[in-house]
């Protein structure tokens, strides 16, 4: 039986960039780092002559937390379709917020862009046991989708 969600990994092409994005902007707390190279890791992976750099965060009320894990080698590829909505396979990740109003608006200023503004989800769609949902969509300096959510 599972038990909770451990982690989730994204893997980023500059490691610096991506800690400065989530951590500084988003709010993450930088938890732990590593470096990883050998046969355990390429065991894991299925892949050959593996070196990566992975920094591990947290959003303040807890985990699961996020790997920002960046490859030395091999370098893999960005796939443009991944940043779409659409694209079979996880697509987004949801970050809950206090004050959508406000982390729009620090996004903007950090020169983010916003797929749109807040929307509410319609109470006819569906109504969670937090309350109304609003949410927006952005992506990360890599293309991933991000999603801020808050409910009222």
């Amino acid at each position: 039986m599972i038990r909770a969600i451990d982690h989730i990994n994204i893997v980023v092409s500059d490691l610096e960039r991506s800690v400065k994005f989530y951590v500084e902007l988003l709010g993450f707390e930088k938890i732990n780092s590593a470096h990883m190279e050998g046969e355990w890791i390429e065991s894991i992976v299925g892949l050959k002559g593996v070196t990566a750099d992975v920094v591990f965060i947290v959003a303040p009320a807890g985990e699961p937390r996020i790997e920002l894990l960046c490859y030395k080698s091999p370098i893999g590829e960005s796939i443009p379709a991944n940043s779409l909505a659409n694209t079979i396979g996880l697509r987004h990740i949801a970050l809950r917020v206090d004050d959508i109003y406000e982390m729009a608006g620090k996004l903007r200023n950090a020169g983010v862009k916003l797929l749109s503004e807040p929307v509410t989800v319609p109470t006819s769609v569906v109504t969670h046991d937090a309350g109304h949902k609003m949410l927006c969509y952005f992506h990360d300096p890599d293309g991933v989708l991000l999603e801020i959510t808050e409910y009222k």
